[in-house]
């Protein structure tokens, strides 16, 4: 599979009155067309930053580094290649409801781009695009009748199937999805999670799902990426992941996943101590504060190490706590 997007060394940095914010700090990903990369970590690590540095989102510009999309370099583009690049690059936010204007109607809302699109395009009559506009109702499963609703007057599962319907109306090659199943109930995550899946199946799209639910990211991702306050820590295809893996910090994140077999429930790693400040941090691992296995040498640099096959992980006491690796 050809690459579609690819990160070299990208940093997003704030400024703040105490310091720099390292955001997001030398991140390299590769995702693949028609795949999906799951970004894990906790609340503050930096991923929602990276997804709209991708998305190319008003303030989220790349402090430095490089991101390439389909070859290209684009992170320095045009006002013509920008908009270009947003409609082949979509992005959907975690709250449905905030980011659906309460003034528009269903169909409006997902007729919008259409028309905006239509103005420097072929010049459809408005009665197409609506027929355009109902097909994509109909594709992520909300019913016609329900055209002329206001977002309040929607569940949250049909909030979000509308935003994804408003997502896929220019027909991007890429969807950044920012947990978007979070506030929703078990079971309409199911459901939508199923819906990206059969999407991404019928429109070979590719995905970036960002979240912090481990069970979610396992469900739907091929390969995932694990970060920590602004670095990726490890990265490995998903099945492998879950089998094997080596980085402390996502050890004790996969502890973390409950278990509905009263006989295996598991080993719960309690990390302790403080986060480390993001801002201006010292270099060495981040996690070592709160690491069980921290000495010395963990205030070095950490770099990204090939463990196995497209497994990797930014841990120097690797090859001390797998003593199988040889």
């Amino acid at each position: 599979m050809s690459i579609v997007i690819e990160t070299k060394g990208l940093k997003k940095y704030f400024k703040n009155p105490r310091g720099t914010v390292h955001a997001v700090d030398d991140v390299n990903i590769t995702i693949e067309e028609g795949s999906t990369m799951g970004v894990v970590g906790e609340s503050g690590c930096g991923k929602t930053t990276l997804g709209r540095a991708l998305a190319h989102m008003p303030g989220a510009d790349a402090t430095a580094g490089c991101i390439f999309y389909q070859g290209k370099d684009v992170t320095c583009l045009s006002k013509h290649e920008l908009k270009k690049y947003h409609g082949e690059v979509q992005y959907i936010f975690q709250d449905p409801y905030s980011s659906l204007d309460p003034r528009q109607t269903i169909l409006d809302t997902i007729l919008e781009p259409l028309v905006n699109a239509n103005k420097v395009g072929q010049r459809k009559k408005k009665q197409e695009l609506e027929a355009q506009a109902r097909e994509l109702m109909s594709l992520v499963g909300i019913d016609t009748r329900l055209e002329r609703a206001y977002p309040h007057e929607l569940d949250g599962g049909r909030r979000q199937r509308a935003v994804i319907a408003r997502a896929l109306a220019l027909d991007p090659k890429v969807i950044i999805c920012d947990e978007p199943v979070s506030a929703l109930d078990v079971s309409i995550q199911a459901q939508v999670l199923n819906l990206l899946r059969s999407l991404q199946q019928k429109k070979n799209l590719t995905y970036m799902f960002i979240t912090h639910d481990m069970s979610v990211v396992r469900h739907i991702s091929d390969n995932i990426s694990v970060m920590y306050l602004g670095q990726l820590v490890e990265t490995s295809p998903s099945k492998e992941l879950f089998l094997k893996n080596y980085h402390p910090y996502t050890k004790a994140l996969l502890s973390a996943i409950p278990s509905i077999d009263i006989d295996d429930q598991p080993n719960r790693i309690q990390m302790k101590g403080e986060i480390t400040s993001p801002i201006d941090p010292k270099p060495g691992c981040r996690f070592a504060a709160r690491c069980p296995y921290a000495q010395e040498k963990c205030n070095e640099p950490q770099v990204l190490k090939e463990i196995s096959p497209n497994h990797w992980a930014a841990c120097c006491r690797i090859p001390e706590l797998n003593p199988e690796l040889g």
